[in-house]
């Protein structure tokens, strides 16, 4: 039985790591910029509109001030309800270990958005931050 534990063990370790990789979200969207809390700010202040993509009980727990609220099944005109094809927009989930902005983006960009920000640090960053929500 021991000798199965040397077998056992390296193996269970290499799930663990990959499971762990595969849980952060990608740093990147081909076709978006990716942007820290601060720039994140910076647009926020200039007005660009943010798409917040969590879930409903996460937006109703706290969100970013006048973020619009939609599902990852989102429709390319419930997206151009929020930002027009020509227009900046801010998309954002629950953070570094939340796939769900990436995937919006990565569809935003595939239906000719030009001007997608993912904001990878999402909601949590925001909130570290001390900036303002509702």
């Amino acid at each position: 039985m021991a000798k199965y534990l040397y077998i056992i063990f390296p193996m269970i370790a290499a799930l663990l790591v990959v499971s762990a990789v595969q849980a952060q979200s990608p740093t990147e969207v081909e076709g978006a910029t990716t942007v820290d809390v601060a720039t994140a700010k910076a647009l926020f202040d200039r007005g660009v509109p943010f798409l917040d993509v969590r879930s409903d009980n996460s937006y109703d727990a706290g969100h970013i001030p006048g973020a619009a609220h939609l599902s990852t099944a989102l429709t390319e005109s419930e997206l151009a309800e929020v930002a027009s094809k020509n227009q900046e927009v801010v998309i954002y989930c629950g953070g570094s270990n939340c796939h769900r902005s990436s995937s919006v983006c990565k569809r935003a960009v595939s239906w000719g958005w030009k001007k997608v920000y993912y904001f990878r640090d999402g909601y949590p960053g925001w909130k570290a931050a001390g900036y303002p929500s509702e």
